[in-house]
């Protein structure tokens, strides 16, 4: 009798008969092309791509982020300044065919059109080669966005008031500011407020009241004379009021 005659196998019919896994093709009799782009090649892509977001996650949590000012929605002089990576969106809309009616080709159309290109460049240029110079196209056009986004950038650094930025999202303690003051309401009616806010606490590019590291010689002088953006003769009132006003400047101090 031989063994496992009279046996009979019994299989299940919600398990396939015949299991076959994802077997990539074989490129190697094609020249030129070495492995397939799924999963072959863009497993490796996301392996990469991770091995760079676990390092930028590493740096924002050791590098924490320069924090500003509470916002406050009644500071209509306020000008948000992007990260640096979108500094470039940003400087494209300033232009005006980018800018004003013309919003939507610069917010939408035009990044659009560029991120789109990038992303269906690896589909229109498919040749085999490597080398850059074998493949006009799309080192061509990676240049092109690489140097658009470089110089819109550095347009961006170049010609914005960092001084102005810095100082109107300075952190600035809280202070009580006696508003029936006369010193108060004489800053009030020479419209000192529109720049400084009614809590002294800044804005419009001009610096806060609160804890003034000036004496008051020094804050009469700048009132007088003007500083930075101030300019000179903005105060009207008379020597004595300025007076009061010094006073009054050099009285606020923070809780």
């Amino acid at each position: 009798m031989h063994r496992g005659k009279g046996m009979k196998f019994v299989g299940d019919s919600r398990i396939s008969a015949e299991r076959k896994t994802f077997i990539p093709k074989d490129y190697s009799e094609y020249p030129g092309k070495t492995e397939a782009f799924w999963p072959n090649f863009l497993l490796k892509e996301w392996m990469v791509g991770a091995v760079f977001l676990v390092g930028f996650l590493c740096l924002t949590i050791a590098h924490e982020p320069p924090l500003e000012k509470i916002a406050d929605p009644s500071d209509t002089a306020y000008i948000p300044l992007p990260d640096w990576y979108f500094l470039f969106l940003y400087q494209l809309l300033k232009y005006t065919y980018a800018s004003g009616p013309y919003n939507v080709i610069g917010a939408f159309i035009i990044p659009g059109l560029v991120f789109g290109a990038l992303a269906l460049a690896p589909f229109i240029d498919r040749g085999p080669e490597r080398r850059p110079s074998k493949r006009p196209f799309a080192t061509g056009f990676m240049l092109l966005a690489l140097a658009g986004v470089t110089f819109l950038t550095w347009e961006s650094v170049a010609h914005h008031d960092w001084e102005a930025a810095a100082e109107q999202g300075k952190i600035v303690a809280d202070a009580e500011v006696d508003t029936e003051a006369e010193g108060y309401k004489l800053m009030e009616a020479n419209t000192c407020l529109t720049c400084h806010g009614n809590e002294l606490q800044g804005g419009a590019g001009a610096p806060a009241l609160i804890d003034v590291e000036l004496s008051p010689e020094e804050i009469k002088d700048v009132i007088q004379n003007g500083r930075g953006a101030m300019p000179a003769g903005i105060f009207t009132g008379s020597d004595e009021e300025l007076d009061k006003v010094v006073e009054f400047i050099d009285s606020i101090e923070s809780e």
